[in-house]
């Protein structure tokens, strides 16, 4: 029998995000004494101001920039798993990166595919937070990544995501896993069912948003 969960919403705080409920049958991830098993995967303060996503996992595709990360800490109100390169950005910068990323606040630091195992051991080294290594490939050498000092395991191979993890997972059954949930229920289910313990989550933008708002506001006054 489920138990009665008292929810409590404000009249101004009442349209946020919601990840998708079926998340929470994931065991989630343990770091710090906080258990994570959504994370938005988002750089918009707007956003990640106003979804209840467990975690923010702020990658982008530039060049990762201290002012970012200084941004997107203070905005969020719950843990952040910073960029810090290792596809365009590499070597030094990135474990330079790594650190100010926890100096910030950031829970986690999260590393491209691309990254050399040299620079993973670099990171390793300088910083106390987990570095999350990101995985798209099923060929990716996953014990390899273990041993140059990768702490979680982020698995973004598009429709392949969830063989990916299941592969993985068959290997090393208590390593942690992170992976993107697709577009729907039944794609979220199938890759925690293949043993991811976290989904990362990409949640509408705003100007999709808006345009929901927009139609609903010509309507009224129409």
């Amino acid at each position: 029998m489920e138990r009665f969960i008292p929810e409590i919403r404000g009249t101004l705080r009442k349209n946020i995000i919601e990840v998708p409920d079926c998340i929470r049958k994931a065991t989630g991830i343990r770091i710090f004494g906080k258990r994570i098993r959504s994370l938005a995967f988002t750089t918009d303060v707007a956003v990640i101001k106003n979804i209840n996503a467990d975690a923010i996992i702020a990658v982008y595709p530039f060049t990762p920039q201290p002012s970012i990360t200084k941004a997107i800490t203070m905005a969020a109100d719950v843990p952040v798993f910073c960029g810090v390169g290792g596809g365009l950005t590499t070597g030094k910068r990135v474990v330079n990166l790594a650190l100010d990323a926890e100096f910030e606040g950031a829970i986690g630091v999260v590393l491209n595919a691309p990254t050399s195992n040299e620079t993973l051991r670099a990171v390793r080294k300088i910083i106390d937070i987990p570095i999350v290594v990101t995985v798209v490939s099923e060929n990716t050498d996953i014990q390899a990544r273990l041993d140059a000092g990768a702490t979680i395991i982020n698995v973004s191979g598009a429709a392949k995501t969830a063989d990916i993890v299941k592969k993985i997972r068959d290997q090393f059954p208590e390593v942690p896993i992170i992976a993107t949930g697709g577009p729907s229920e039944e794609t979220i289910l199938k890759t925690i069912e293949a043993g991811a313990n976290a989904i990362t989550y990409t949640p509408p933008t705003p100007a999709e948003l808006f345009k929901i708002s927009m139609e609903r506001y010509r309507q009224e006054l129409s």
